[in-house]
């Protein structure tokens, strides 16, 4: 999955996009067997728990920022959701026969990586402007040593846009499940914590006084803090 700094989409994907009659709210058919699916699996295979679900707003848009620590990220933090949740993809992903229907069918979003534009900044104001769950790992890429790394500036620009809540998220034990660089997955215990909302007129103050800086540290404090209590909570 790709972060929402440095990559773009056409504009003919952002259009096709906007033309889309599924609910924000109500998954469709194939995401919810895919996600009844990963709930059966994930909580024997990766004894995995979530706390916090309460916290994700029942309705309307939010902005969800996640720790990276391994491709199985996105899957363990919208699996638990009642919500659909989008997340940016590679474009390449979505020429992949049947990975490619999927990804088109589960509200992911196409992005190229190799030239940076506003393009996929557009794709997922759009689809918060829309009323849905985005998600994406503000660091950028996955962390090396489970840290949280620092942040990439390019989500303030969805806040901009609009007042959306924020919503930081923390995991625990996906390293362990599929290492970077690894091609098999492990049976490892994962931990997944949704943190308090940091509220549109909390965000609309840091950003308007222009100090991106206060903004990103306010962030990665509270993904931090999630990531933390996810890290504890799997050592118990």
């Amino acid at each position: 999955m790709a972060t929402v700094a440095g990559s773009t989409v056409s504009n003919d994907a952002v259009s096709k996009d906007a033309a889309s009659s599924e609910s924000p709210d109500r998954p469709n058919r194939l995401y919810r067997f895919l996600r009844a699916l990963a709930r059966c699996v994930f909580p024997i295979y990766f004894r995995l728990r979530t706390r916090g679900l309460s916290k994700i707003p029942a309705h309307g848009p939010a902005l969800l920022v996640i720790n990276h620590q391994s491709h199985l990220d996105s899957l363990f933090a919208g699996a638990p959701l009642r919500r659909p949740i989008s997340y940016l993809a590679r474009d390449s992903l979505f020429r992949v026969p049947v990975v490619g229907w999927i990804l088109k069918n589960t509200n992911m979003m196409p992005v190229n990586r190799e030239s940076a534009s506003s393009s996929s900044l557009r794709l997922a104001a759009d689809r918060l402007k829309r009323g849905y769950l985005v998600g994406i790992f503000p660091e950028g890429t996955r962390s090396s040593d489970g840290q949280i790394g620092p942040l990439k500036p390019g989500f303030i620009a969805l806040l901009r846009r609009g007042d959306i809540p924020l919503v930081p998220v923390g995991i625990a034990g996906t390293r362990a499940a599929l290492p970077r660089g690894s091609w098999f997955v492990r049976p490892k215990a994962c931990r997944v914590v949704y943190g308090d909302p940091i509220p549109a007129e909390l965000l609309a103050k840091l950003v308007v006084k222009g100090n991106e800086q206060a903004l990103l540290d306010e962030v990665r404090q509270r993904m931090v803090q999630c990531q933390l209590e996810a890290q504890v909570w799997l050592g118990r």
